[in-house]
């Protein structure tokens, strides 16, 4: 079974994500921010991590350059899933090598078409 790390701090779109990747036959690790993620990454190694851009202390974006500057994370997809989703911000996550951009509220087809897309 695939793993998916869900990196969101609003309980609503966390269970709605979480419930989403399950009925898609993922198990999930959730973390509220990045530095808990980076904890759960410690000891996890994910297939796919979902990131919100707005998170407390460091943002999104900062955490997706960290992960693909890291040779032991750089090859796990980043998929953003945020509010923000203006052109210019999918443009920067796209710089920073995310591997796709989810508008929220999240569309479960899309959601499973990412899916098949990043995971073989």
């Amino acid at each position: 079974m695939n793993t998916v790390l869900v990196v969101e701090d609003g309980l609503t779109d966390m269970e709605v994500l979480c419930r989403y990747l399950q009925q898609a036959g993922f198990s999930v690790i959730s973390a509220k921010s990045c530095e808990e993620a980076h904890e759960k990454l410690n000891s996890n190694k994910p297939d796919l991590i979902f990131l919100d851009v707005i998170l407390p202390g460091k943002s999104g974006y900062e955490m997706c350059r960290e992960l693909k500057g890291n040779p032991k994370t750089s090859n796990i997809p980043v998929v953003f899933c945020s509010t923000k989703d203006s052109d210019v911000d999918k443009m920067w996550g796209n710089m920073l090598g995310a591997d796709a951009y989810l508008s929220k509220p999240i569309n479960q087809e899309q959601l499973t078409v990412t899916l098949k897309k990043l995971i073989k």
